[in-house]
């Protein structure tokens, strides 16, 4: 009788721990750094720099996070990655974080699968307020001393909102960087479309991912036919606010000028 009480208690105990732990890292600020070489990049946008988050869902954002972001060299860019919010999520927190991240540099934002199950005529009068350029199925085309850089945003895969010809249409004779909540957009993708990067996240990285298993992608740099593929675990967490064995994460893009071989 003793034995199962005591059993027990270190089970509890145990149980306890790895949800202190789940919590803890599901709580994570960290900034992955990426050098970006394109083929093409004018040498004006050497050294462009776009902070990426997605998947912020219920979370706040830290001031920790903004502190390590302000210890680099600014960005041109934050880029939203889709679901900066979800169903129940207050709109105060989405007008807080919205707040917090244009301090930082311009807001472009895309659509992510949980964007559509809030009012999406007060998200989109919330993003105009804190004047954030919302790429859908379009292509946003930065001019630099009259040299052009396209940075091109499909809508959600999910509700089959997605168009990838309409987004190229207006693209520059540049190199194109497409930002797509959903990683799948890579099976549209072929080497004519003059993407060469293709940011990401949704997957959460699977955001409890047992003896390294999971349903969903862990984030990371995928090699496509077309190039990159860079999928972010995303900074917040769904249902439940825990992790485990994928951690949440932003990413802080540089570009440079690919080599001549």
């Amino acid at each position: 009788m003793w034995f199962v009480l005591i059993f027990l208690g270190l089970f509890l105990f145990a149980s306890l721990l790895m949800l202190l732990y789940m919590y803890i890292e599901a709580h994570l600020n960290r900034i992955i750094l990426h050098h970006i070489a394109l083929r093409g990049l004018d040498e004006v946008f050497e050294g462009f720099r776009i902070f990426f988050i997605s998947d912020i869902h219920r979370r706040s954002i830290s001031p920790k996070l903004i502190d390590k972001l302000k210890e680099l060299p600014k960005v041109d860019y934050v880029v939203i990655g889709g679901d900066i919010t979800e169903r129940g999520v207050p709109f105060k927190r989405v007008e807080t974080n919205l707040r917090v991240l244009s301090q930082i540099a311009p807001l472009i934002f895309i659509w992510g699968n949980h964007d559509y199950t809030v009012n999406k005529n007060r998200l989109i009068k919330t993003l105009k307020h804190y004047h954030v350029q919302v790429l859908e199925n379009n292509c946003m085309v930065i001019t630099r001393g009259g040299r052009t850089l396209n940075l091109a945003g499909v809508d959600d895969l999910t509700y089959e909102k997605d168009d990838l010809n309409k987004t190229l249409q207006g693209k520059a004779d540049a190199p194109v960087i497409l930002f797509s909540h959903n990683p799948n957009i890579k099976y549209r993708i072929t080497k004519d479309t003059g993407i060469q990067l293709v940011v990401s996240g949704h997957t959460h990285g699977g955001q409890i991912r047992l003896f390294g298993i999971s349903l969903k992608e862990v984030g990371g740099v995928k090699r496509r036919s077309f190039g990159k593929l860079i999928i972010s675990n995303g900074y917040g967490t769904t249902r439940l606010p825990l992790r485990f064995s994928a951690k949440p994460d932003t990413l802080y893009l540089i570009l440079n000028r690919a080599e001549k071989k």
